[in-house]
């Protein structure tokens, strides 16, 4: 389902905000616009986004525009991060369609994955706030070291869980404590609140990152848009992995390195075996579900205003479960 579906309430913000996105991608050099339509017009969840909004929206924001701008400058963000993980891993296939770089090669990926960013730091001054601009410029900045750590821990299979974490934090979690902060802080929230909405995206973030670990290992290409296996045959040592090389026997550790060092899913099927032998999957979900847990406890620290019942703090609350319990 569409954002605009999970959450009615939202309809016209993400409307919006679509409207702004597509306006904001216009370039001069036509083979920028191909590829930015390709990769913005393949859809996606616009959870980063969304989560901005629905913090504007829960805390009172009264703004004009400004929600709809920095909306659409976290997904632009989001999407130059695809732009580059894509070439990087050499993936084939993202949201059931050929990736960018598998039609327009990585050079033109990455190039305008460039691109993306450069529009979105164009687009963040526009708002006039030193303070967004450092959220923003931090997080983007976070991310890009996550990047680096996670290309240190390919092919390496003593990668512990507590490396593999630091990679989620910075890579996938950090934009959604941005996109959550941000909200906030459009709506001149006390720090306490703002805190709290930070806490509440790099939660949610940590637990969706960690159910595509699950899906990687469980999920079905159709649905979950990329190809079933594809953290394997990267050399990602994902939670899954990790389990397995602590839990399992002599011969699953073994079969499991060779696959994290060689990036090899020759061994799939037995290695599967042994992640749902060792109750991998049902261990990585755990984590994520003490995730979601402390995103719904930071929602009851946001302040009489944000605290009290409303449709917007509901999808704040329904995301929570929506996160762990999605199958794409």
């Amino acid at each position: 389902m569409k954002p605009a579906e999970l959450f009615p309430v939202l309809a016209s913000d993400l409307a919006e905000t679509d409207s702004v996105i597509r306006q904001r991608l216009g370039s001069e050099v036509a083979l920028i616009n191909s590829i930015a339509d390709y990769i913005i017009g393949a859809g996606g969840k616009r959870i980063r986004p969304l989560l901005l909004l629905l913090f504007a929206r829960t805390l009172g924001y009264r703004g004009a525009s400004n929600h709809f701008l920095l909306a659409a400058v976290v997904e632009f963000i989001h999407t130059a991060t695809l732009l580059h993980d894509d070439v990087v891993d050499e993936s084939a296939l993202r949201r059931g369609r050929q990736t960018a770089n598998a039609v327009f090669g990585n050079a033109a990926s990455v190039l305008v994955g460039d691109f993306l960013y450069s529009r979105s730091f164009q687009m963040m001054v526009e708002v006039g706030s030193t303070r967004v601009m450092s959220v923003l410029a931090d997080a983007t900045n976070t991310i890009a070291e996550g990047e680096v750590l996670q290309l240190i821990n390919c092919n390496d299979p003593d990668t512990d869980e507590a490396r593999y974490m630091q990679v989620i934090r910075y890579k996938t979690a950090r934009l959604f404590e941005a996109a959550a902060q941000l909200g906030a802080i459009l709506c001149d929230a006390p720090p306490e609140t703002e805190a709290a909405a930070a806490e509440y995206g790099r939660h949610l973030g940590t637990a969706f990152q960690l159910i595509d670990d699950v899906l990687d290992y469980s999920g079905v290409t159709g649905d979950i848009g990329k190809n079933v296996g594809d953290d394997l045959r990267e050399g990602k040592p994902t939670l899954p992995l990790i389990h397995v090389m602590l839990r399992g026997t002599g011969d699953e550790r073994a079969m499991v390195r060779r696959a994290i060092e060689q990036g090899s899913t020759a061994e799939f099927e037995p290695i599967m075996a042994a992640i749902h032998r060792t109750g991998a999957l049902d261990y990585t979900r755990e984590r994520a579900n003490a995730e979601a847990a402390a995103a719904r406890a930071a929602v009851a620290k946001l302040g009489p205003d944000g605290g009290a019942p409303s449709a917007c703090r509901d999808a704040l609350l329904y995301l929570t479960t929506y996160s762990i319990e999605r199958d794409r």
